[in-house]
């Protein structure tokens, strides 16, 4: 049966003492739940975030990785290091790293593999742009996205597969994909996994909704049948929004 997820992707905020602050306050603040509560810092808090938060309910995860084992790769880091310092989820394919550092799907697909390989969780990322929406190939670019990254796998390697659909155009801008929206293209996602992977797989992979999920509109949002839960940017950063997202679920 698929978990219901709250994950917060921190993206690029928060020192060490904002981390530290922050961290405290979903300690203090953070119910008991059935749902997986996943925190992403930064690269240079991660030690210190999966420290603090031992013994409690909330994962530290990792916002990117490296498809190399190692080598001279300046400024990455890799699987084992990120393993090293307790994290084992990564997430992988976010729209920021496609856009930004022009991450293609060919890269994502090794990138998956390297995760797998070193036996971690992958939150993989995708969604369509506003251009695509408006010219109706949404369903086309996601499926392609998922297709060429993750339909080369393994139908075991799903159990490490979790899915973030990001429509682009709601993500920083305000703008939310209504809960119709979110539930059509969760089902059409969850159609195609099952037609490559069989049923099982697709009726117990989790599907994440990520862009611009606020207390607001969270519980309509995950009330959709196939709406598993949240990735979760601006609002992750202030404990009580976080919080109110995840008792929304």
């Amino acid at each position: 049966m698929r978990r219901k997820i709250v994950a917060g992707n921190w993206k690029m905020n928060n020192d060490l003492s904002q981390t530290e602050a922050l961290l405290n306050d979903l300690i203090a603040q953070v119910p008991q739940t059935d749902a997986r509560v996943m925190i992403a810092p930064t690269f240079v808090n991660l030690f210190q975030a999966f420290n603090v938060l031992k013994g409690h309910n909330i994962e530290v995860v990792a916002q990117n990785m490296h498809q190399a084992e190692k080598g001279a790769y300046t400024g990455e880091v890799s699987a084992q290091m990120l393993k090293s310092v307790g994290v084992n989820t990564v997430i992988l394919g976010h729209s920021e790293r496609r856009a930004y550092f022009g991450e293609i799907d060919e890269l994502l697909a090794a990138k998956v593999d390297t995760a797998l390989a070193n036996d971690m969780e992958v939150v993989f990322c995708f969604g369509e742009e506003l251009e695509d929406r408006k010219a109706e190939n949404h369903f086309a670019i996601v499926e392609a996205q998922l297709k060429n990254a993750l339909f080369h796998l393994q139908k075991e390697d799903w159990k490490n597969i979790i899915l973030a659909y990001e429509p682009v155009w709601a993500i920083g801008t305000g703008e939310t994909a209504s809960p119709a929206q979110a539930q059509e293209m969760h089902a059409f996602i969850r159609k195609i996994v099952s037609e490559a992977f069989g049923s099982e797989v697709g009726n117990n992979v989790s599907i994440l909704y990520g862009g611009s999920v606020k207390p607001a509109n969270a519980a309509e949002i995950f009330s959709k049948e196939d709406v598993d839960g949240g990735l979760i940017g601006g609002a992750a950063l202030k404990a009580a929004d976080f919080v109110a997202i995840i008792n929304a679920i």
